[in-house]
């Protein structure tokens, strides 16, 4: 009997100092996780519509282990280029995972504003090929591993914020909207089916976008209730995010204009949306 109770002891102070050396483990490796500097991965991505053949890029700190929002980020009219996944990179450097989509198919690249018109008119006249495109999309975000399924949120630029505004509208299954030098004259308006906080940044002196149109958009919103936020930036014009905004202009005789205050401050404006929805 004296025997088996020393045996007892020795065991349990075994098994004791075994759970306290794995608590000293674990607790160890989170804090060299937690010291580890922002590493950011990115990757080119290939998904589909039932249509269409799509590619993608998504970004993420790898260094991270913990699941954080993702966040979709829409072209351009231009289509799939370098700015778009610069965006990507940013946000990863912020803690999110994104994914930069695609909308026109194969990354396809508009060289002319003739094209870009078109693809783009192709997009938001064909709704539910845009929403599948766009659906296609979110889920391989939400089954990326760093994800946390239950928090995603959407941006878009130019034609990308009218694709990301008009998806919100439509009940899309997102915490929050973000929109760059975007149209708000949708193929779908603000309704009880917006779930999402919704950010609109936009140049005050942007000749694309209406007095009218801004306007309508924000009686829609009132209307229902929707938290949100229009923010116009005097003197600012088109596509004031992006640093080829003037080489554009310039080359195609339009009113584009790159503003780095307004850069900034909308990217800080964005970092809100995300603190207040997530």
């Amino acid at each position: 009997m004296k025997q088996l109770t020393v045996l007892l002891l020795c065991f349990g102070l075994v098994f004791a100092a075994s759970c306290k050396q794995k608590k000293a483990s674990t607790e160890t490796t989170e804090e060299i996780s937690q010291d580890l500097p922002v590493k950011v991965k990115g990757e080119e991505v290939s998904y589909a519509s039932d249509s269409t053949n799509l590619k993608g890029y998504i970004a993420f700190d790898e260094n991270a282990t913990e699941k954080r929002p993702g966040v979709l980020i829409i072209h351009e009219w231009w289509g799939h280029n370098d700015y778009v996944r610069e965006r990507a990179d940013m946000l990863a450097e912020l803690g999110y995972t994104a994914i930069a989509v695609d909308m026109y198919g194969d990354g396809k690249l508009a060289e002319h504003p003739d094209d870009a018109g078109k693809f783009a008119m192709s997009v938001m006249t064909n709704l539910p090929e845009a929403t599948a495109r766009f659906n296609a999309a979110m889920d391989l975000l939400k089954a990326h591993e760093s994800v946390d399924s239950e928090k995603i949120a959407a941006i878009g630029y130019c034609f990308g914020g009218s694709v990301a505004l008009t998806m919100a509208n439509a009940g899309a299954d997102l915490d929050a909207v973000a929109a760059f030098h975007s149209g708000v004259q949708l193929p779908v308006m603000p309704s009880a089916d917006l779930k999402a906080n919704v950010l609109v940044c936009n140049g005050a002196d942007d000749p694309f976008i209406s007095p009218e149109s801004i306007e309508a958009f924000k009686a829609s919103m009132d209307s229902i209730g929707a938290n949100y936020q229009y923010i116009a930036y005097p003197g600012v014009k088109h596509s004031f995010t992006s640093k080829e905004a003037d080489a554009n202009g310039e080359k195609f005789g339009l009113p584009l204009a790159y503003d780095a205050e307004a850069d900034v401050k909308s990217w800080q404006s964005l970092q809100q949306l995300f603190e207040d929805s997530f």
